[in-house]
């Protein structure tokens, strides 16, 4: 499964942990101003913002994860199996794939409140990209430096909730995942005040006990709690590396370890990468199960007014320094 986040310092942040049994060889794709975007049932949009994020190219084209465009919207999709509902093809409405979405998103629109408007009249159509790359049932996270928000195809239609907390996983809808989070409003950074009895005395034994009862498995809407639990009360200085420090961290708070989660056929989920954006200065960091050293891309090195992509692939082994 994943988790999605975002993070503001003095630049704001955007990222994700991938969690899967396998790869899909995902590279770090930046994708130039003049690139054309293909669309199965809308125009194409052959200039639109440039994009940087995750994705596997097939047939020379980006199938996006997650993404930022240059502007600083971000977005990223999330595993959401047995809710997510795509519909047939509508007249009167927008209709895009769901391998489409990130792409028209991203190219088209500066901030949130413009993505709200345009999904007025959205319709996510079930049109798998290829027999290779069948439609991945997916909810989006779509976030700006001010606010974010969550969008969800379901079986009684398109869904947009505010999102506050700027956090998502998996199931359950994100309307039971935010409702959820009453369950913990007693959790706290602080040590616990005693209100089990005024005839009985307690010894706070040991610091961060204002957080028993955080959970700490791993199934989506334990790690919703987590990851919420753990942004919202967050303290990070405003440099680059204290900042994309701790949003590896808040994510590293709810990554999957291999041999924790069998998914069968002796295999086993793990966060096969974590990504941190610097969505204000287009730069994408990412660490990979193997390799804890983070990794930056930089999207204005590139050629943004071209049209060809550009793709970096992952570096997955260790990379240790030695000091002696």
């Amino acid at each position: 499964m994943c988790t999605g986040a975002n993070y503001t310092t003095k630049d704001h942040y955007f990222g994700r942990n991938l969690d899967l049994e396998f790869s899909y060889n995902e590279t770090v794709t930046v994708t130039p101003r003049n690139f054309p975007f293909e669309f199965r049932r809308m125009p194409r949009l052959d200039t639109h913002h440039a994009i940087i994020g995750m994705a596997t190219i097939s047939d020379g084209y980006p199938l996006y994860y997650d993404a930022t465009n240059e502007k600083g919207l971000s977005m990223a999709g999330l595993n959401f199996p047995g809710n997510a509902d795509y519909k047939p093809e509508a007249p009167g409405q927008t209709n895009i794939t769901p391998f489409e979405f990130i792409p028209w998103i991203l190219g088209k629109f500066e901030t949130v409140d413009q993505v709200r408007q345009e999904l007025r009249a959205f319709n996510l159509v079930d049109i798998s990209f290829s027999e290779a790359f069948p439609l991945s049932p997916l909810h989006w996270i779509i976030s700006d430096r001010n606010k974010s928000i969550t969008v969800e195809s379901v079986r009684d239609g398109l869904k947009v909730y505010d999102n506050p907390i700027g956090v998502l996983t998996n199931n359950p809808t994100f309307d039971i995942q935010s409702f959820n989070l009453n369950n913990f409003m007693h959790l706290s950074r602080n040590p616990p005040e005693q209100h089990f009895s005024d005839q009985l005395s307690f010894d706070v034994y040991s610091r961060g006990m204002g957080a028993i009862g955080l959970p700490g498995d791993l199934s989506s809407s334990s790690r919703f709690v987590k990851a919420a639990f753990t942004k919202l009360n967050a303290i990070s200085g405003d440099s680059e590396s204290e900042s994309i420090s701790q949003f590896f961290k808040i994510l590293e708070s709810v990554a999957q370890q291999r041999g924790c989660v069998d998914v069968g056929n002796g295999k086993y989920e793990i966060t096969i990468y974590s990504s941190c954006c610097n969505t204000d200065k287009g730069i994408y960091y990412y660490t990979t199960y193997e390799n804890s050293q983070v990794t930056g891309v930089d999207m204005r090195k590139e050629d943004l007014d071209g049209s060809a992509l550009a793709a970096y692939p992952l570096i997955k082994g260790q990379q240790i320094q030695m000091q002696n």
